[in-house]
């Protein structure tokens, strides 16, 4: 959840301004400039650029919803609310109104709550919806904790909130989805917690914390943290394999990724990638990890099975987002510039570019892998692509200045 504007790259919680390089210069006391958020994708969590998610994408598993065709959730941080979209008919539905500026996002995998984290200087919270309904609860007031990132363990039981504010007030808070209570923060260790990933069994959650270069691994079965874990300058996303054994952890500052085996929590070589990586995602069967560096406009991928890096995949211009189809043949990156970069798996090859709207900042691709749904800040728009095709649809008209995006399982 971020993207570039202005030559610079912003992820958090500000209002910006009506171009670039104002938002750069007038928000600069309360963005964290450094990077689009991978996770969950997510990030928030899921498959597309895992952080999940941050990310930056999330990308729902295969399957039908739990009730039907899957709904795509949009935040849109200039009108204080989400947008629901129906994949079957492809339309907007009514706005969700939730707290000021949501830039974060997951779903349970159930697909039947929607956690919402918006920020603003004084009124942080977390805001769960009834996707049944599209009716928001009671939200959680994270005082002056801003919610960058949100993630769910695979049963569906606890959402883990990363925030960030002062040092004594930043760190994970878990919130047990059955009964909306809160638990007390989880300490990280690390300064500026951004960023999060689950292992596939829900045993551990992975934080990363930017201003300190370390990964926290959380114990989810006593939410106990454990030593933080050495990486690289201003580490951005994290993404973790299919099996879990590896999670890869990806340095704005220094140019590369660092793998970490989730069995000792030992970080390995690093891996040298193109100029400013932002986004992560890792196919299906765990083979291959792709990386979009926003500084050279290309996409790096690795063999997971030896930890090295392949030839630059030259791409858009500034890409800041990633997402694999759920058969794993397709990488599409989102180019802040206005467009996205369909990738063959098979080949490493980029395919002709799609045009969307202005300032992409997120994409998405739905649980059977036929649209991919890209996300236009300057626009305000929602862009499917079929993916059969690559042809884009009619972009969807949303709410102001639109941010993260999660799809129904």
């Amino acid at each position: 959840m971020g993207g570039h504007f202005g030559g610079g790259w912003f992820v958090g919680v500000a209002d910006s301004g009506k171009d670039g390089s104002s938002m750069a210069h007038r928000s600069r006391s309360w963005w964290l400039v450094v990077g689009a958020l991978a996770g969950g994708l997510v990030l928030a969590g899921g498959g597309g650029a895992v952080a999940g998610v941050p990310a930056v994408a999330v990308s729902a598993r295969v399957g039908m919803g739990a009730t039907g065709p899957a709904t795509v959730y949009v935040t849109n941080s200039g009108s204080d609310t989400v947008t629901p979209i129906s994949t079957a008919t492809k339309r907007a539905g009514m706005p969700i109104k939730v707290g000021p500026h949501p830039k974060a996002i997951a779903i349970t995998p159930d697909g039947k709550i929607a956690f919402v984290g918006s920020a603003s200087l004084t009124m942080n919270s977390v805001t769960p919806i009834r996707t049944a309904t599209n009716r928001p609860g009671t939200p959680f007031g994270f005082g002056f904790v801003i919610p960058y990132a949100i993630a769910i363990t695979p049963d569906g039981r606890t959402a883990y909130v990363v925030g960030a504010g002062s040092v004594e007030a930043s760190g994970v808070t878990p919130i047990t989805v059955a009964t909306h209570v809160r638990g007390p923060a989880i300490s990280t260790g690390g300064a500026t917690p951004v960023a999060i990933a689950i292992t596939p069994d829900g045993k551990t959650a992975y934080v990363v914390n930017y201003g300190s270069g370390t990964v926290t691994p959380i114990a989810t079965a006593t939410n106990t943290a454990g030593s933080p874990i050495r990486v690289g300058q201003f580490p951005i996303a994290i993404a973790i394999t299919a099996s879990g054994k590896t999670a890869y952890v990806v340095n704005y500052g220094s140019d590369n990724v660092t793998p970490i085996a989730t069995a000792t929590n030992k970080p390995g070589k690093p891996i040298r990638v193109g100029h400013q990586p932002v986004a992560i995602a890792i196919t299906p069967d765990g083979k291959t990890v792709y990386v979009a560096n926003a500084g050279s406009n290309t996409v790096t991928p690795i063999s997971t099975a030896t930890n090295t890096h392949g030839r630059q995949i030259q791409v858009g211009l500034r890409p800041d987002a990633i997402a694999i189809t759920p058969d794993g043949k397709t990488a599409y990156v989102a180019n802040s510039a206005g467009s996205v970069s369909p990738i063959s798996t098979a080949t490493n090859r980029a395919g002709r570019q799609i045009t969307v709207g202005p300032g992409v900042v997120a994409i998405a691709i739905t649980p059977r892998g036929r649209t991919a749904y890209v996300v236009s800040y300057y626009s305000s728009t929602v862009t499917p692509i079929a993916t059969a095709t690559n042809k884009r649809g009619q972009p969807i008209k949303v709410g102001k200045k639109p941010w993260a995006i999660a799809i129904t399982p």
